[in-house]
């Protein structure tokens, strides 16, 4: 097997077809699976992809999940069932154009010093220009707190060899960021441009919301510096705490007990409690996390296999 191709699905039926039609337009000349991962659409996606299944047996590979697990976890499934020499990821909206899949094949096979390729946004174009701004600035915040250096503009759109797969699976987390682990894992890296194409059906997952949660997960995955930082406020609020205690004392033997001070008395209790409440929380963040390792569950559930060797349906 040539190539194995990753397309991460939820709520996209209107796009899936099309993407196979592209790819099996593109491929002809090579021996390749699309492996799709429904990961708990709630509309027709499944039925349009059993449909695929059933009238390309020979390429078309379905894993259903049980419900909705993430992008990541669809990810880490079809890591886990690829068998092909390169592995691709590829986003089913067609905003990625397929096309960019035969020019990654074409430079691993005349590159054999490199071990993957990383596609970067040539323009970010789409989204709220708020959306854009978040983006910069998050890839500006995680490069500051974390040792591993992310590529700003690069998405799971990407290719691979065999082993830089095998690196992938053997990282054991269940909180997965794949942002993170393609970064971490190294391996050397080509970065080449793509333009983002237009979405043909439905509409975009990651809003505000879910992008900014994303993005608190990638610095809690890969950046221990909040717990430094909580450390440090502890510290400067002790300081502080200390400083003003010593000018209390000094200020009592001086003028003598100035009974007035209860708004000063109610900002520093505020102040302080904010302080303590903030590093609770950060604390609470890395133990939620460590909690979930902890129960040791799948990363993922499949409802529903087809075309996979070691099918393990719940059904």
């Amino acid at each position: 097997m040539k190539l194995s191709i990753i397309i991460p699905s939820y709520n996209e039926e209107g796009n899936v077809e099309e993407i196979y039609k592209s790819i099996n337009e593109i491929f002809k000349n090579i021996n390749y699976e699309i492996i799709y991962v429904d990961d708990g659409s709630k509309d027709d996606t499944y039925k349009v992809l059993k449909g695929i299944y059933n009238k390309d047996k020979k390429h078309v590979r379905v894993i259903n999940f049980s419900r909705n697990f993430g992008k990541d976890a669809a990810i880490y499934a079809g890591l886990s069932h690829a068998k092909g020499e390169y592995i691709s990821i590829i986003d089913a909206d067609m905003e990625q154009d397929p096309k960019y899949l035969l020019e990654m094949v074409e430079f691993l096979d005349n590159n054999e010093d490199y071990d993957q390729v990383a596609m970067v946004i040539k323009a970010r174009k789409s989204g709220s220009f708020i959306k854009r701004r978040f983006s910069k600035l998050f890839y500006k915040v995680i490069n500051k707190l974390s040792d591993v250096k992310f590529i700003e503009d690069a998405s799971d759109f990407r290719m691979f060899r065999s082993y830089v797969k095998d690196a992938i699976l053997a990282l054991p987390e269940k909180n997965r960021f794949s942002k993170g682990i393609f970064n971490w894992i190294g391996f050397n890296t080509k970065i080449m441009e793509y333009d983002v194409g237009k979405r043909l059906s439905g509409e975009s997952k990651f809003n505000t919301k879910i992008s900014i949660k994303y993005a608190l997960e990638g610095i809690i995955s890969y950046s221990t510096k909040p717990l430094r930082l909580a450390t440090i406020l502890g510290l400067l609020t002790s300081l502080a705490g200390f400083i003003y205690l010593i000018y209390v004392i000094i200020k009592t033997i001086v003028v003598g007990i100035d009974s007035p001070g209860f708004a000063t008395i109610v900002c520093l209790i505020l102040f302080i409690g904010g302080i303590q409440l903030i590093c609770i929380g950060i604390l609470g963040e890395y133990m939620s996390k460590t909690f979930i390792e902890s129960k040791n569950r799948p990363v993922y559930l499949s409802r529903v296999n087809l075309g996979i060797d070691d099918d393990k349906d719940l059904l």
